[in-house]
């Protein structure tokens, strides 16, 4: 079936800028030049549409396409790049970090989700690609760090949260027909007060096996 709704492109603006800043922040830690700050920026803002276009949708990234792209990553890059001597020595990177991308996570997931409803992906299929594209550009950016990603461990609500997202955006907009953008707005809403409960409170998971297990 064909979506019938659209996302304005500027969630997908939102989504990419803020994941471009994180992917900076992380490479400022590494001590990366400001050639490596803008490639995991880069890598960060843009590795979860890529994969989700390549992998699943097969249509050409918009960053290919769409000339605010590599704009937007390389303002983040600058901006991050000027503003280092204050983010280094903050106390609370990792929480600015994770506050980041709690905006642009539900962002690239309602952007994937429209456009997997365009390509008439059953709706489970809906939610895998919108996780997808929310999370991928995280993945990658850990991975390249040599990091295990954050989705993968035990810890604070993550992957859970996205999850929760996803359905809640299909159920307002397929079920309840509220518009896309009010919509769209509540998910990420709904998604950054819950992440910032869970950084607040240190809610988290807990590994299958523990150590007592061995």
């Amino acid at each position: 079936m064909a979506a019938e709704f659209q996302v304005p492109v500027y969630f997908d603006y939102l989504a990419t800028f803020s994941w471009a800043l994180s992917g900076a922040i992380v490479a400022l830690r590494k001590r990366c030049d400001i050639v490596g700050v803008f490639v995991l920026a880069l890598l960060t803002s843009v590795g979860g549409s890529i994969l989700r276009d390549g992998i699943f949708l097969q249509r050409t990234p918009p960053v290919l396409t769409d000339p605010v792209y590599l704009p937007l990553i390389t303002l983040a890059t600058l901006l991050i790049a000027l503003l280092h001597q204050h983010i280094i020595h903050l106390q609370v990177v990792d929480k600015l970090v994770s506050t980041i991308d709690a905006i642009g996570t539900p962002a690239f997931a309602v952007v994937g989700m429209q456009l997997a409803l365009d390509a008439g992906i059953p709706l489970p299929g809906v939610i895998l690609v919108g996780a997808v594209s929310s999370v991928g550009g995280g993945v990658l950016r850990d991975v390249i760090v040599r990091e295990i990603p954050f989705i993968l461990q035990a810890g604070q609500f993550f992957a859970l949260v996205v999850l929760l997202a996803c359905i809640v955006f299909l159920v307002l907009t397929l079920a309840l027909q509220v518009a896309t953008v009010h919509a769209a707005w509540a998910t990420i809403g709904l998604f950054f007060v819950v992440r910032t409960l869970t950084i607040r409170y240190n809610w988290q998971t807990r590994p299958l096996l523990r150590d007592e297990d061995h």
